[in-house]
């Protein structure tokens, strides 16, 4: 026996954990796994060496395109980032 501790993608984001075992197989409906979960899922470990997964998952999963919503935040966050640096542009232009 070996001791473990379990924790969703959402807690993992932003740690560096030294060995994980992960789970990608299709989860019961409702529920979904986005490429964002995958993404975060598999980069937690120090490297290849180190990660494992439990068993055989559907290829298919990495072939989705993203949600519509998030490609249309992730529009709505480049176009605040342009605004910014074209707001500073100006303002820079003006302090000298």
């Amino acid at each position: 026996m070996t001791a473990a501790y379990a924790f969703t993608d959402y807690r993992a984001q932003g740690q560096t954990i030294p060995y994980v075992l992960v789970d990608i197989a299709t989860p019961p409906a409702p529920s979904n796994l986005s490429l964002f979960s995958l993404y975060v899922a598999l980069s937690r470990s120090s490297g290849r060496s180190s990660i494992r997964l439990l068993r055989d998952f559907d290829a298919k999963l990495f072939m989705r395109s993203h949600s519509p919503s998030l490609l249309q935040e992730d529009d709505r966050l480049e176009e605040l980032n342009r605004a910014t640096k074209a707001t500073w542009l100006e303002e820079r232009r003006g302090a000298c």
